[in-house]
């Protein structure tokens, strides 16, 4: 049996995203910056996908900016809002540890140019508080960047709180909300929400194709030089065909939200009742204020990249932590965020799941994870210390 449970990472394209694309790549190709038909028939579809984005979220038209994808959103969020801070000679920015790295490098960049980044501690919970945000905002605080959903062990964030704090402190608050759009409810008006970043292949659009929301009256500035595309905002010619997958896709997942949510919900929980079950395992993350298909568990006397490699010659794809580190040997500073030590971080396992997976494939994955464990475990001689009591258990 073949089983994609790496979800988080990247969906599948649906077939009303690619019929979508198709039109625009055969038929109307113009460039929409163009004045005659052809040109204007994709000028036409490109708003009307905007259109789409702009329902979706709960905002108008013009306050949606089309990008290449997430990382480029997050980018031109957070040095849009530094640089109106150092204008007005404000240059502390708030986050938390376990944001992703789009956002964590892009802070650690502004560090080197003056700014002062307080990130805030994640509880084990793998939640932050509205409390924590507000104890550390300061005088010459100009953004908070906290995100939606984490990348890897699924908590939801209270960021309609985090938002009404900032809007009252008249502070910018954008989030990276590229694994909660599709998945969860979103409205940036009821969330206070300034701006936001999305990517359109985290619920079955292309990959290559993200949104950038931006509240009216908020400065954002140009991260890509060129041309008067996206308002002036970003130069480049539109990517028409993978627009219009991913508008066909935000509109079907949000049609879909609430029977997608109540089916991954039953998978999710059978799969962390099933996997919990292994002796020294432990689920990573809030069990309730998490996104619907996301699963992240930890096995004691591991390594997370044997398990993968072994449940892949299974036929399930897995992850333990982000698609943007796989190639890292580090354990994943989400993990070590809620407190979770090295040894421990280093036998993870995040499964993500969609509305395609079965309950025929959780119950594969609920028989097989096991058989992997107890092999790796066999092999350990981290195991064997354990089991002879020369080592405690750090996962009762």
């Amino acid at each position: 049996m073949k089983v994609y449970a790496d979800n988080a990472a990247t969906t599948k394209m649906s077939r009303s995203a690619i019929d979508a694309m198709l039109p625009y790549m055969e038929e109307v190709f113009g460039n929409p910056s163009s004045l005659y038909t052809i040109g204007q028939e994709a000028a036409e579809a490109v708003y009307k996908a905007r259109e789409k984005f702009a329902k979706a979220l709960g905002c108008t038209v013009n306050e949606i900016y089309f990008t290449s994808g997430g990382s480029e959103a997050d980018n031109q969020a957070i040095r849009s809002a530094a640089e109106i801070g150092a204008k007005r000679n404000k240059k502390h920015i708030i986050s938390t540890t376990f944001e992703h790295h789009a956002v964590l490098h892009t802070l650690d960049k502004l560090q080197t140019e003056g700014f002062d980044i307080t990130y805030l501690d994640v509880h084990e919970n793998g939640l932050v508080t509205a409390e924590q945000v507000a104890e550390a905002i300061r005088p010459d605080t100009c953004l908070v960047t906290i995100m939606y959903a984490n990348n890897e062990i699924g908590t939801v964030q209270p960021i309609r709180e985090i938002g009404a704090l900032c809007r009252e402190k008249k502070i910018t608050f954008h989030t990276d909300a590229v694994q909660a759009i599709g998945h969860i409810p979103v409205n940036v008006k009821e969330d206070n929400i300034d701006m936001l970043s999305l990517s359109a292949h985290k619920f079955h659009g292309p990959k290559g194709v993200g949104v950038l929301y931006v509240r009216k009256g908020v400065y954002i500035s140009n991260l890509i030089q060129g041309g008067a595309q996206e308002r002036g905002k970003r130069g480049g010619t539109e990517n028409v065909p993978g627009i219009m997958g991913a508008a066909a896709a935000i509109e079907e997942a949000v049609k879909n939200l609430g029977e997608n949510s109540e089916k991954l919900l039953k998978l999710r929980e059978r799969l962390i009742d099933g996997l919990l079950e292994i002796p020294h395992s432990v689920l990573n993350g809030d069990r309730n204020s998490r996104l619907p298909g996301n699963v992240n568990i930890c096995f004691e006397g591991i390594e997370g990249e044997s398990l993968l490699l072994l449940l892949d010659a299974k036929g399930i794809s897995a992850s333990s932590g982000s698609a943007c580190t796989s190639g890292s040997l580090d354990p994943s500073h989400v993990l070590l965020a809620i407190g979770r030590p090295h040894e421990i971080a280093h036998g993870s396992l995040r499964l993500s799941l969609s509305e395609e997976n079965t309950e025929e494939e959780i119950e594969y994955i609920v028989s097989e994870v096991p058989k992997v464990v107890y092999y790796l475990r066999n092999m350990s001689p981290v195991w064997r210390d354990l089991q002879e009591g020369k080592k405690d258990y750090v996962i009762q």
